[in-house]
């Protein structure tokens, strides 16, 4: 799973833990548990007088805990880091005789954002190539003018220059994700 979509399930996950513990509260003080639960201290309960009882053993399990907790947001927010879906360098294929041609992946992005940029009706252009470096796809994220022929500018950028890009990379199907935001 990558780690963006792990990184929102644990996310809606504690939001509902917290959610739900906050209603709890709210229905306790409120007496939808009882008349009496709702005016008891929050420590005069039994959890209170068991640690207590058993502090001395309690806390040192207590911190063991924590540090297991805090080992785990450590290796998610390493994975966060390390996490990418972007592809390396891209090999173009050849004549077995001839050699191999080796493409990085931000030579073609920013050809296509200079070339797209350059349009008439283009704010800006991003791009990055994401996937497997043997099977790439193109994400291009394109910011018309307000007074951009939108049609026309989808249409010339096709056209143009993602044919340039599935030309270059000799890959006529190559997927590409084009936005125009």
């Amino acid at each position: 799973m990558h780690a963006d979509r792990t990184n929102r399930a644990a996310l809606i996950m504690l939001g509902l833990l917290l959610l739900a513990a906050g209603g709890a509260g709210m229905s306790a003080s409120t007496g939808v548990f009882g008349a009496a639960f709702s005016r008891r201290t929050l420590f005069a309960n039994p959890a209170s007088s068991y640690i207590g009882q058993h502090g001395g053993w309690l806390w040192v399990a207590i911190a063991g805990g924590c540090l297991l907790l805090a080992l785990a947001c450590l290796r998610w927010i390493l994975a966060l880091l390390a996490s990418t879906d972007r592809a390396g360098d891209l090999t173009i294929p050849g004549d077995t005789g001839q050699g191999t041609t080796i493409l990085h992946s931000a030579a073609i992005t920013d050809a296509l954002t200079r070339e797209i940029s350059a349009y008439h009706g283009v704010d800006a252009a991003k791009g990055r190539i994401i996937g497997d470096s043997r099977d790439p796809q193109i994400v291009l994220t394109v910011s018309p003018s307000d007074a951009a022929d939108l049609p026309a500018l989808h249409q010339r950028i096709e056209t143009e220059a993602l044919a340039h890009a599935r030309q270059a990379l000799d890959k006529p199907a190559l997927p590409i994700q084009l936005d125009l935001v």
